[in-house]
């Protein structure tokens, strides 16, 4: 059985569902004053769409040894190296591998730490890059694991990404950073807004595409 969590939002205007395929459960959106009887009724209807979503979704890549795992759109087979007397645990990003040295129980969580260091700094150094040809200060960078967006700007200047983008391939990355840059000149999703981005990043359309379609693979890894 998926769990669904329920989430009132004055902003909607009528019910919704929405799945979230990072966790594997399903959101009950409801506007504010539903009756709460009615929202089982409406849930109980969409048994079949939602069992027809989850019969589509992406299959869960753990990060375990031997797994293959995408990082800037190129697969590199994840390796288990021993924690030898005297070495210090090292995640190292090969042309055909991701090198991970420690013990089986620690592998997926050091994977996934050198994974969003490794986004991290990317995220940053693009992010900024961006921001000086805009005229624009960065507060600060920073990633994590959201679950329904791939970027957010913040009035203050901080940028957060997740780190899954390091998964997609590099203009995917190039396509998302030049969205949240141009939140600092623009904080709205105005045609002025897309001008911008437009300038900063090189294919638009395609990027966007590219993470409609692939998008949930990648929140199904680790």
């Amino acid at each position: 059985m998926i769990p669904v969590t329920v989430r009132v939002s004055p902003r909607a205007a009528r019910m919704a569902l929405r799945l979230h395929p990072a966790v594997d459960s399903v959101e009950l959106v409801l506007p504010a004053g539903a009756s709460f009887a009615v929202a089982l009724g409406f849930l109980d209807g969409k048994r079949g769409w939602i069992a027809a979503q989850l019969a589509r979704m992406p299959p869960r890549i753990a990060f375990i040894d031997g797994a293959v795992i995408p990082v800037l759109g190129r697969d590199r087979e994840l390796v288990l190296q021993e924690l030898g007397r005297g070495r210090q645990p090292v995640f190292q990003l090969k042309a055909a591998s991701i090198e991970v040295t420690g013990d089986e129980a620690s592998l997926a969580r050091r994977t996934r730490a050198g994974l969003a260091d490794l986004a991290r700094d990317m995220l940053a150094s693009k992010s900024r890059a961006l921001a000086a040809q805009l005229g624009r200060p960065i507060a600060k960078v920073s990633v994590g694991d959201p679950h329904s967006r791939w970027g957010s700007c913040a009035s203050s200047g901080n940028i957060r990404y997740s780190w899954r983008l390091i998964l997609a391939p590099e203009p995917i990355m190039d396509y998302v950073v030049a969205h949240e840059v141009a939140h600092l000149a623009e904080m709205n999703h105005s045609a002025r807004f897309w001008r911008v981005v437009a300038k900063l990043s090189s294919d638009v359309d395609h990027a966007r595409t590219w993470l409609k379609r692939n998008g949930p693979q990648l929140l199904r890894y680790g």
